[in-house]
């Protein structure tokens, strides 16, 4: 099943061929494939070369750790993030190692490496739907998280289900086509609300 984004200027294919599932197969992922997602991860940019992320990650069958993430999630997410055989929580330190002062751009580049992870699924035919829908306070209260340490997403990541097989709800989120807003929509130039006129034909 593809649902290559219908791009109005020329993209990357990795970046027109990833999409957010939510009907997932059951299929197990190997060890060397899941080590290859985070390695994607750690060459992400940072500033000062910090690489302030961390991940938690559950493997389906495992230690329990998978439970427990399933646990922090929402419970409309867990109706369907429960067939995905990884499931993985980013947490951001926010304080510099090397000065111990803040880091505000530990969000940004939490999501740096979470955006690399993504791709790098999508090259290897495998799909991640990252979750805003989490508990932070389980999640503390579950992995014991270290302070200066914030929970910030949870994904859940493996193969493309069959969505004929799947509940109708869950089937057509999957099956919906896929929209965004326009670049003239999010790209300023002289004022706020104005399109570059270089970047117009």
């Amino acid at each position: 099943m593809s649902k290559r984004a219908p791009a109005e200027h020329p993209i990357h294919d990795l970046i027109a061929e990833r999409w957010s599932p939510v009907v997932f197969s059951d299929a197990s992922l190997a060890p060397k494939e899941i080590r290859t997602l985070f390695e994607a991860a750690r060459w992400a940019p940072s500033a000062f070369n910090e690489q302030p992320w961390r991940y938690i990650v559950g493997v389906k069958g495992d230690d329990g750790t998978w439970l427990r993430l399933l646990d922090c999630l929402a419970e409309a997410n867990q109706t369907w993030a429960q067939h995905a055989p990884v499931l993985t929580l980013g947490v951001a330190a926010t304080h510099f190692a090397h000065n111990e002062k803040e880091n505000r751009h530990a969000f940004y580049d939490l999501g740096q490496a979470s955006a690399n992870l993504s791709l790098q699924a999508t090259a290897m035919g495998l799909y991640l739907h990252q979750m805003a829908g989490f508990s932070g306070e389980r999640a503390r209260e579950l992995f014991a998280l270290p302070a200066g340490h914030e929970p910030v997403v949870c994904m859940a990541v493996g193969r493309l289900g069959d969505p004929a097989a799947a509940d109708a709800t869950l089937a057509r989120r999957d099956l919906a086509p896929r929209a965004r807003n326009g670049i003239d929509e999010f790209v300023c130039g002289s004022t706020w609300a104005a399109f570059p006129d270089a970047l117009r034909d």
